[in-house]
């Protein structure tokens, strides 16, 4: 079996394939770094890079060493202490005389920790790997973007690319015949008259003849040879066309609780966790509508500025923003041809009996429309009354509703990848 890696250098020097193959070796200590990273950064700061450490005794690499014993044989330049054939003993301690490399201190050698740098690509690789929206299917073919190019034929037109060198050769060779049948008829019947003259001629008229065959097998040689060996006419070229493929287009509903028991903190928190979805959509997926829903006793629809950085606030109703979100979906994004999906932030404080009215109207609106639906709850204190209602409707579709309890930062990065993790039967998709 053979090998092929690529050592051309990128910009300053830098081998891509090198790189690539260190951030493998050393994938856990990255994504540990990753992690604690996601954890301790600011909302504006998600998406930059970062700095790894690994400890010097996780990048120890094998040698081989000479132990004691054995014989060997070397030569010294500049020797003055010892005569040819003299035996000289080996330094103890089998690794030669070196001082190694350290810190100047007083405990001894000592090696710094490797650093080195991940860009943001690389460091969003991470933060997203083998994550996935779940249950995404194919929907059909409206305002799709997504073609398979399919081999069509050829044609007599095209770019010296789609050239077809077999049809082209063929149909140059059918056409020289068919320009030079007739001349290669005479050519024939001359050559035979010849050939029947040329032992008989005897008269004046007969070598006369002959003359004028041989002149006659000439033009009708030059004729047949100055036929195009390859004519604009004769070249085709493979034709190919689009052919559509299902669309996967999908719309996920960002929907978070501003209400006045949503602490200064725990609104960071939802926050926090809507930019890793947010990054998460458009890495991922080329064509995906994000909607942006605020409520507190009412909702509305918002921009993704004013998602983020509003400061409104009020009650709490949250069957509001799930009426808002089915009147949207009912509007513009017919099941039939869209994914949707929904994730709900929320403390879980509501109003009086709404628990019971959001518990309805995902049961009997929301939640056969789709894919996923994500409920997170942030708070330190014991689930109340929606936290209850939900778990109703996720006993009843364990699939496509999933729900999870958030207390600090810390805690936003594993429940997102485990919201978000990619399933085994979609790993093919």
């Amino acid at each position: 079996m053979s090998y092929i890696i690529d050592r051309r250098l990128n910009g300053k020097h830098k081998s891509s394939v090198n790189r690539q193959r260190f951030l493998r070796r050393y994938k856990e200590h990255i994504r540990k770094a990753v992690e604690q990273a996601v954890n301790q950064r600011s909302i504006q700061d998600l998406d930059r890079g970062e700095q790894i450490t690994i400890p010097k005794r996780d990048i120890h690499e094998p040698h081989f060493g000479h132990g004691q014993g054995g014989k060997g044989s070397i030569v010294h330049p500049g020797n003055k202490e010892f005569a040819s054939g003299d035996r000289i003993p080996k330094p103890e301690g089998g690794q030669g005389g070196g001082s190694g490399q350290g810190n100047a201190s007083n405990q001894g050698e000592g090696e710094d920790d490797f650093v080195f740098q991940i860009s943001q690509e690389e460091f969003l690789d991470f933060v997203f790997e083998d994550l996935a929206l779940p249950n995404l299917v194919r929907k059909d073919l409206k305002e799709i973007k997504e073609f398979n190019l399919k081999h069509a034929g050829v044609v007599s037109e095209g770019t010296p690319s789609k050239l077809n060198l077999v049809r082209s050769m063929r149909n140059a060779y059918a056409r020289r015949m068919v320009m030079s049948s007739s001349s290669r008829r005479k050519l024939a019947e001359a050559e035979a008259e010849r050939e029947a003259l040329l032992d008989s001629a005897s008269s004046a008229e007969e070598k006369a003849r002959l003359v004028w065959l041989d002149e006659q097998i000439e033009l009708l040689k030059q004729k047949i040879e100055s036929t195009p060996f390859l004519d604009t006419y004769d070249l085709r070229y493979n034709h190919h066309i689009k052919e559509p493929r299902p669309s996967s287009k999908a719309v996920m509903f960002c929907i978070m609780d501003v209400s006045g028991s949503m602490t200064q903190e725990t609104k960071n928190i939802a926050k926090r966790f809507f930019i890793l979805l947010y990054l998460f959509l458009h890495r991922n997926y080329e064509k995906i509508d994000v909607v942006f829903i605020r409520h507190h006793t009412s909702a509305k629809e918002v921009t993704e500025e004013e998602f983020f950085y509003s400061r409104e606030t009020g009650g709490t109703i949250v069957s509001s923003a799930l009426k808002l979100m089915h009147k949207i979906v009912k509007e513009r994004y017919s099941p039939d041809q869209w994914n949707i999906y929904a994730a709900q932030a929320s403390d879980g404080d509501n109003w009086d009996d709404d628990s019971r009215i959001c518990k309805q109207v995902l049961a009997e609106d929301l939640v056969d429309l789709v894919q996923y639906f994500t409920y997170i709850e942030i708070t330190p204190r014991d689930h109340q009354s929606l936290w209850y209602a939900y778990e109703e409707v996720q006993a009843a579709h364990p699939d496509s509703f999933a729900m999870r309890h958030i207390v600090e930062v810390g805690d936003i990065y594993p429940v997102f990848r485990d919201l978000f993790q990619r399933r085994q039967h979609e790993s093919s998709h």
